[in-house]
């Protein structure tokens, strides 16, 4: 059985009897969570059909499309194919075919131009036509491009849009998605975004570009200090949740505290049926048919593997990988077939390179995350059969997991170094992992407080009534914007896992003391600030007098008086008025 999300299904064939007959029932192999009939698997069976027992989860809010099935067809350099397929279309659908020859054919609309671009999604499709050497906006609810290269470049082009394809066979296909793209439609929106934890900018300057550089729909782009989201064009993948530091963007389909419940639930179930060694699966739609291989041809996932389905794998990360290891899990396998973005698995491999230096740095032995690609049934065989045992806590974690993404991944990590066979106060991390600290340059930094401004998780803070530069270690996503604001370059990333109490409690990382006016006493600024702003203006044809380079060191209310009493020096003022 693959566990599924929405209507989980019971182990209802635990006790087959094996047979090849069975071994070419697809449903049979699904529900014995895609192990041969001869594998004796009776704890994993019984963990899967518990599922079932689990609370259905609160619904997801939907998104909406619209078709009146207006279709677009883009000719490119194939027009005789592109027409023969509008022709073919234009019983079911009001097709326009533009073109760069006028051949005109009943019942559809021909222009003679060419589309300059094109944006939107199902139902709400934009083109820029050139007709007659005028461009013109007109709106479609389908698009068949036989454009080379095609006009959507993404990874992933919108619903609605349709990249004609070289063979008859998959244009026969694409034609039939076409006649059936009419109507109301509806998706889940997968996911949520708080823009007030978002480290993506702040004042123009760039920290975080994780979601927009991953997202294979480009349905993210930036807004300002912000990302938005364009819910039409996500197709759900979860990948910009995974890469999220923050937790800014999560994934809703399902939250991650419904499949925490499922991952306690199965580890549980299958402890207490006398299972050993669990190891959790989680497999998409994509890779049923090589876990239906391994199964139908061989052993198939061995007794302790028990599958969880995922709409796509790349919404698997470091929030699921470690908890699952905390409730007793001695492997998660996030198992990918050949149709695996690349972008996606960099993605997944380094979120278990990060997890996996959490397990080594507290003691756990052996490779306990994998992320395997497998295009046929031995491939998977054969990467079950190298897992090694790996050490886990002595104790199951109890928690339940939250929505949270940070605190989610708090309490994994508390458990395991609650239990860790060589406890540890520090863990070195990989480069662009979430946690860290900042070092600072007390040579360089004059204590202006601009990474104190640009920090979006409050992880540093300045002293109020006090010349203080505070840290926070266990806000910091090491999403860099302190460091590229840092006018003196004084700040550096480094990332780290720390497990004592001082990642909680505020640190001074910088002190100075205040410089007081020269003139009335009154403490403004700081010493670093005031040496560093007379040290660049030293020689500059406006500060060419004492009298003005003692001004600098003035605060404001002397400044202005000193100034209006200076009748003899060279003012902006005077140069204007001159």
């Amino acid at each position: 059985m693959t566990a599924g999300f929405e209507v989980p299904a019971r182990a209802e064939v635990a006790g087959v009897t094996p047979g090849d007959a069975l071994r070419e029932d697809s449903f049979v192999l699904e529900t014995r969570g895609w192990s041969a009939p001869s594998v004796e698997c009776e704890p994993k069976l019984m963990a899967l059909a518990s599922l079932a027992n689990l609370e259905p989860p609160d619904p997801v809010a939907a998104v909406g499309y619209k078709s009146q099935g207006n279709l677009l067809v883009i000719a490119g350099a194939s027009g005789d194919r592109a027409r023969g397929c509008a022709q073919a279309l234009a019983a079911d659908l009001h097709v326009t075919l533009v073109s760069t020859e006028f051949v005109p054919a009943p019942a559809i609309t021909s222009w003679r131009g060419e589309v300059r671009s094109l944006t939107g999604y199902l139902g709400e499709f934009m083109a820029e036509v050139a007709l007659d050497g005028a461009a013109r906006p007109a709106k479609f609810d389908l698009v068949l491009d036989f454009s080379v290269p095609p006009l959507f470049a993404m990874r992933q082009p919108p619903q609605g849009y349709h990249a004609a394809p070289s063979g008859d066979a998959g244009l026969d296909r694409v034609l039939e998605e076409l006649r059936e793209s009419v109507g109301e439609f509806e998706k889940p929106r997968y996911f949520a975004y708080r823009e007030n934890i978002c480290a993506h900018s702040r004042s123009a300057i760039t920290g975080c570009n994780r979601c927009i550089d991953i997202c294979s729909t480009q349905a993210i782009a930036a807004e300002g200090d912000h990302v938005k989201v364009d819910p039409h064009l996500c197709m759900g993948c979860g990948a910009c949740a995974t890469v999220c530091p923050s937790g800014a963007m999560s994934y809703q389909f399902p939250r991650v505290a419904d499949r925490g419940a499922q991952l306690k639930q199965l580890l549980s179930t299958y402890r207490h049926a006398g299972g050993t060694g669990a190891c959790i699966v989680f497999h998409d739609g994509t890779s049923r048919a090589v876990l239906a291989d391994a199964a139908s041809t061989g052993d198939g996932l061995p007794a302790s593997a028990m599958p969880l389905e995922t709409w796509h794998v790349a919404a698997v990360g470091l929030d699921l990988l470690l908890p699952a290891i905390a409730f007793g899990a001695s492997h998660v396998v996030v198992l990918t077939s050949g149709e695996c973005d690349r972008e996606y698995l960099q993605a997944l491999r380094e979120q278990a390179a990060i997890g996996q230096s959490i397990l080594m740095g507290l003691g756990y032995g052996g490779t306990h995350l994998h992320v395997l690609e497998a295009r046929d049934g031995r491939s998977v065989e054969a990467a079950f059969r190298a897992l090694e045992p790996t050490r886990v806590p002595e104790a199951p974690a109890t928690f339940m997991l939250g929505n949270d993404k940070r605190t989610a991944i708090e309490f994994a990590v508390e458990h395991l170094a609650k239990h860790a066979p060589a406890p540890a106060n520090e863990i070195a991390l990989p480069a662009a992992s979430p946690f860290g600290e900042i070092r600072v340059d007390v040579a360089k930094c004059t204590m202006c407080m601009a990474c104190v401004g640009a920090c979006p998780e409050s992880a540093l803070m300045d002293g109020v009534d006090q010349p203080l530069l505070k840290f926070l270690e266990r806000n910091c996503v090491q999403c860099g914007l302190c460091a590229s604001t840092c006018p003196e370059g004084a700040i550096a990333l480094s990332p780290r896992l720390l497990l004592t109490a001082e990642v909680r409690q505020a640190r001074v990382l910088n002190r100075t003391e205040p410089f007081h006016c020269v003139s009335c006493g009154k403490a403004f600024g700081t010493k670093q600030i005031v040496q560093s702003m007379m040290g660049r203006l030293t020689g500059h044809s406006m500060f060419a007098g004492e009298g003005a380079l003692r001004r600098l060191q003035m605060c404001a209310d002397c400044r202005v008086v000193d100034m209006m009493s200076a009748k003899d020096e060279v003012s902006v003022m005077k140069l204007g008025n001159s």
